[in-house]
């Protein structure tokens, strides 16, 4: 099921940049900035939706830092409509951006705006989601999408207790357990690398039968939820429900990539008698650690969530802003797994954290990302 991450050979670098053997770019000595040349520069930043919590954390935290090393921000939420942020990097684009950081809604749908860019030699950071099929884009900030699918998958098997908290299987433990697949929005590039990294730790479960999906749903296209939406994903869990579990077969896990469609999913649950004292709630896994699905892990509902720090994906995206817009080039560390059809971008991928009911003190109250308020 470990679908190769490598899609097509890279090409040329935009904005004057070249090629090197291992994919990475290296500024052209006549278009790199002089140092004080953007100095309190206009740099836009377009977000998908106010609807997710972790969007707006991710706007605000690359505004303050922007605006703290003195640049100008030109914050923008497109609110999921692919027209609107089409309109508002061309907006950002006329107003005299310098640099442009864009978490798409679509990634294929802003090749037009990303050519305007290239033209005025406006550099672009993707921040989370990659840009496709354009050449036009030129790093790409994100967390290890890969290992997100992984570490959401080894949560799954954890809550199962088939592995123990030290990552070794339990051999006490056999199963069979009835588990369900979600996945996230099929235009979102993410989505698939979240979905293949879980399948890679649950493939070898599924193949000796010790977890099943009863409903026979496998494959990235039935399981995915368009636009990331929970109404969708509650729709999508009552109608397996319905039709393939009753008073003798139960759900005793369902892989969920985002907090937004675990809480549709665990409504659908509960409107089916789920989260009672005779029948809890399967294990529930998640991403986000919104605040809502921390406050359900708490309460020993959704059973876990991964946790990305937005205050560091954010650092990273700046730090690359910062670096194009003085004439340097940002640290990467990964030149080859990222190819959108157009060519390899340069990368700078952070590490994600399960999130449970154990350590979400340390994780989320200790390092300062959540007050313990926030969560009661």
């Amino acid at each position: 099921m470990r679908i190769s991450r490598l899609i097509v050979a890279g090409v040329a670098l935009s904005l004057g940049a070249t090629l090197t053997a291992c994919g990475s770019s290296v500024k052209t000595v006549d278009q790199a900035p002089t140092s004080g040349s953007n100095a309190g520069a206009l740099v836009g930043v377009t977000m998908p939706t106010k609807a997710s919590e972790r969007w707006i954390h991710d706007g605000d935290n690359i505004k303050s830092q922007l605006e703290k090393l003195g640049y100008k921000v030109d914050l923008q939420y497109a609110e999921n409509d692919i027209p609107t942020q089409a309109n508002q990097i061309e907006n950002q684009i006329t107003k005299g951006a310098k640099a442009l950081i864009v978490a798409s809604i679509d990634g294929t749908a802003l090749t037009t705006q990303l050519q305007d860019a290239a033209d005025r030699h406006i550099p672009v950071i993707s921040y989370d989601r990659l840009l496709l099929n354009t050449p036009n884009v030129d790093y790409y900030a994100t967390f290890d999408n890969f290992q997100v699918g992984v570490e959401q998958a080894t949560s799954l098997l954890t809550g199962l207790k088939l592995k123990k908290a030290d990552g070794s299987d339990d051999p006490s433990v056999t199963g069979p357990f009835n588990i369900e697949l979600f996945a996230g929005s099929p235009d979102d590039n993410n989505s698939s690398y979240f979905f293949n990294g879980a399948m890679s730790v649950l493939k070898p479960y599924l193949d000796k039968g010790t977890l099943v999906v009863k409903s026979g749903q496998t494959d990235f296209g039935p399981c995915a939820i368009l636009r990331w939406d929970p109404a969708t994903a509650q729709r999508r869990m009552e109608d397996l429900l319905t039709k393939t579990y009753n008073a003798t077969t139960k759900v005793a896990g369902v892989l969920s990539p985002y907090d937004g469609l675990s809480i549709g999913i665990l409504s659908a649950l509960k409107s089916n008698g789920y989260g009672t004292a005779g029948q809890p709630y399967p294990v529930v896994t998640g991403q986000d650690a919104e605040v809502a699905s921390v406050k359900s892990v708490i309460a020993g509902e959704q059973y876990s969530t991964i946790f990305k720090d937005t205050r560091q994906l954010a650092k990273t995206a700046v730090d690359m802003a910062q670096a194009v817009l003085t004439g340097g080039k940002p640290p990467v560390n990964n030149t080859k797994d990222y190819n959108n059809h157009k060519k390899v971008v340069p990368s700078y991928l952070l590490q994600p954290v399960i999130v449970t009911k154990d350590n979400y003190q340390k994780a989320l109250v200790d390092s300062g990302y959540y007050t313990a308020g926030e969560l009661k």
